[in-house]
């Protein structure tokens, strides 16, 4: 077991993790870390080091040491509430050392059986009354979370839930049709294919019998669906596929995005946009020394169709939302309402945890899908074999949503190669290397997708990222679980030289024709101190309701002048505060803001990341065009 000095070591090295968490006494939070610790599945346990504060004068996280008084007292109150707040008895191993003179407890937690999951406060109802361990935070379950946590006892989940009001009339026999061949192809010799539709739909959960009467299930209508079922069913079921200008959203206001709106049964759906998108993607043609026949090069075909199937298995259908897939100059983001199931430093390891286990089973039976658990693993192994950069994911429990992003870009190009010397350092690795090349596409990077771009630990992105930050390429914003890094007027200004010079590369040098994308001159920067921008004057018609509304108006008419004044343009939380007088920011931002974004009344600028200097309000852009 760990001692306190090494957990204390740990925590100033990489600050709270998945494993490891600091309090400053007993308290509320310190059971909800303690459920949290017991629940999430695979973790096994963690270690809650009670007694350490953090330093908030410091501006990398530090922790220093406080003190418990009454240790004896407090670890025996400790074993008593967990044997009582729970719904099962929690059993804690508690020690009591001496850390720089003075006393802390050291907490070991053990996740707990599956047959004992959930674990929750018995003086609340689930899900909000259990927690789960996401990164370094404890989250309220969801309903989501409960088919987890569920899954030890068997429970069932959503996509094999019974459509009562739908029958067999709603299902497409072409759809059916559809499938078998898909399963044919897959496999000739599946017997299956020899039974009836009755049979085989029963087979494939998308029919359920009750009293004698077939019903539709979820996976059913998804997946074998007519278009009215789906739309009397599900009418938010569709892709978006938007094409955007540039390297972000809505970059330039006089050239708008453009939309087609794909609908159907999923299997039918997944191929179609599969061919759509794939068809956009920039090729290349290039001719090695010594061939006669050119060679083509992009984004390989398999990543992409197992990106967009993964939206489709794990989405979240009770969201009824649209998948959205936005089509940048630099970059692909596939988006799905509802976070990955499985913790985000998991994602790519063995196994899986699907949310729709009905739907992922036949999308892997029909090889739409890689064999169960090695989707993400494969997709890595593919990007990065053609020398693209590996994808990223995004899983966010606030929005509800998962991204997937691919770069059509390959990574240490000569190109690259010359944009990195001219920041004069030499001895920087390949990893922050191409660190340095991912922010200069996408604008920001935390430490999860620096491990998910270079495959190494923790501790070592950490370091790798202060290295850069002390040779002011990069700048840290933000703290603990959301610290992100921005990059300096160093690389901005090495950007724009990139702008202005033309590269002569080889003929036979493999390059992606993205990479000679140049950067908008009215891109805004991303360093934190930028001046700040002067305000542009309120339309006669919105100043003249703001001064009618008074400065202290009631909530409902505050909430409708902010979907006003985000529907004139985009505003960021300062100008909104500006605009309507109000003083204190952080509690605009809670009280009406974040709800409008939660009921979807507004949508972020930038919505890969929430806390960003340039974040942000608009309303949601109209979908044009259909297919």
């Amino acid at each position: 077991m760990k001692s306190a000095q090494d957990v204390f070591d740990e925590l100033n090295e990489l600050d709270e993790h998945p494993t490891i968490e600091a309090k400053t006494g007993k308290g509320d939070s310190l059971f909800e870390t303690i459920c949290a610790f017991s629940n999430e599945p695979d973790l096994g346990g963690g270690i809650i080091l009670l007694g350490i504060e953090q330093d908030i004068n410091s501006e990398m996280p530090t922790y220093k040491v406080k003190g418990i008084n009454n240790p004896d007292k407090i670890s025996a109150e400790i074993a008593s509430e967990c044997s009582g707040r729970f719904n099962v008895p929690i059993r804690p191993l508690m020690r009591t050392e001496k850390l720089h003179g003075k006393i802390v407890i050291i907490i070991y937690v053990n996740e707990v059986s599956d047959s004992e999951k959930p674990v929750y406060f018995k003086n609340k109802n689930l899900p909000s009354g259990a927690y789960r361990r996401i990164g370094s935070t404890d989250q309220k379950c969801t309903e989501d979370d409960l088919t987890i946590l569920f899954s030890g006892r068997n429970k069932s989940t959503y996509d094999e839930t019974m459509c009562k009001d739908a029958d067999l009339n709603d299902i497409d026999p072409d759809s059916v049709s559809y499938y078998r061949n898909l399963r044919k192809n897959a496999n000739p010799a599946a017997e299956e294919l020899l039974w009836s539709d009755e049979d085989l739909l029963l087979s494939l959960c998308a029919l359920k019998k009750e009293n004698g009467i077939l019903y539709p299930t979820v996976c059913g209508i998804l997946l074998f669906g007519t278009r009215k079922a789906l739309r009397r069913l599900f009418p938010m079921m569709r892709v978006d596929y938007m094409r955007l200008p540039g390297k972000e959203w809505i970059e330039d206001p006089d050239n708008r995005f453009t939309t087609i709106e794909m609908k159907g049964s999923l299997l039918q759906l997944a191929q179609r946009i599969n061919e759509q998108v794939f068809e956009d993607i920039p090729k290349t043609f290039y001719l090695e020394e010594g061939q006669s026949q050119a060679k083509s090069l992009s984004l390989p075909a398999k990543v992409l169709r197992e990106a967009i199937v993964n939206a489709f298995m794990h989405g979240s259908y009770r969201a009824n939302q649209p998948i959205q897939i936005r089509r940048y100059n630099n970059r692909i983001e596939i988006e799905n309402a509802g976070y990955s199931l499985k913790n985000e430093d998991q994602l790519g390891e063995a196994g899986s945890r699907p949310r729709n286990p009905k739907i992922a089973s036949i999308f892997h039976d029909t090889n739409l899908a890689e064999t169960k658990g090695s989707g993400i693993r494969t997709m890595r192994r593919l990007m990065q074999q053609e020398k693209f950069a590996p994808p990223t994911f995004e899983s966010s429990r606030e929005k509800d949503s998962f991204v997937t992003r691919l770069l059509l870009h390959h990574f240490l190009t000569e190109q690259d190669l010359v944009w990195l010397k001219n920041l004069g350092h030499d001895d920087l690795n390949d990893h922050q290397k191409q660190s340095l090349v991912f922010i200069r596409e996408t604008g920001a990077i935390d430490n999860k997708t620096y491990r998910q771009l270079s495959g190494v630990d923790t501790l070592c992105a950490s370091k790798d990222l202060r290295r850069l930050c002390e040779l002011e390429l990069l700048e840290l914003k933000g703290k603990a679980s959301n610290a992100y890094y921005l990059p300096t007027e160093k690389i901005s200004a090495n950007t724009h030289q990139l702008e202005s010079e033309t590269y002569k590369i080889e003929a036979n040098t493999p390059q992606l024709e993205v990479n000679t994308l140049q950067l908008a001159a009215n891109t805004p920067q991303l360093v934190a101190n930028t001046p700040q921008r002067k305000r542009i004057p309120l339309p006669e018609n919105l100043l003249a309701e703001i001064e009618k509304i008074g400065k202290k108006p009631r909530k409902p008419i505050t909430i409708d002048m902010v979907i006003k004044l985000c529907s004139w343009r985009e505003l960021s939380a300062d100008e909104l505060t500006y605009y309507l007088g109000r003083k204190n920011k952080r509690d605009f931002l809670k009280s009406f803001l974040k709800p409008l974004i939660q009921n979807k009344t507004l949508v972020y600028t930038i919505p890969n990341m929430i806390s960003h200097p340039d974040q942000k309000y608009k309303t949601p852009n109209k979908i044009e065009g259909t297919l």
